[in-house]
């Protein structure tokens, strides 16, 4: 996974550890984010429309994101705990939007039977 450095005497007499990520995943991630934003691209060039279109943006959105936040910003490597706190409130609330769409869809539709019998 990584390699750790040798102990190394700092200027106040205490020794540091450091870590060293191999330049390969840097490459490896470059590559893939190279790729997902191609194929977010050619969404666009095939004129993909609707609920397709949407879909694979956010799809390579997100993971385009999540491959940022892991190796970039050091998650990787990082204790699950903390992990799972920047990660976890942003799930719940596309949970909770995704549940005020479906809420929301079934107002308007409710809104609009009542309307048109009311009126026709």
């Amino acid at each position: 996974m990584y390699h750790t450095t040798s102990p190394t005497e700092t200027g106040s007499g205490h020794t540091a550890q450091g870590q060293r990520h191999p330049i390969g995943i840097y490459l490896k991630v470059w590559l893939m984010l190279f790729f997902l934003s191609t194929m977010s691209y050619l969404v666009d060039y095939f004129h993909l429309e609707g609920l397709l279109r949407w879909s694979l943006i956010l799809l390579f959105m997100a993971l385009k994101a999540g491959l940022i936040a892991a190796v970039f910003m050091h998650m990787r490597w990082e204790r699950l705990a903390l992990v799972y706190t920047i990660f976890l409130p942003p799930l719940v609330l596309l949970v909770l939007i995704g549940l005020m769409a479906t809420e929301a869809d079934y107002i308007f539709q409710l809104r609009e039977f009542f309307f048109t019998t009311l009126s026709g």
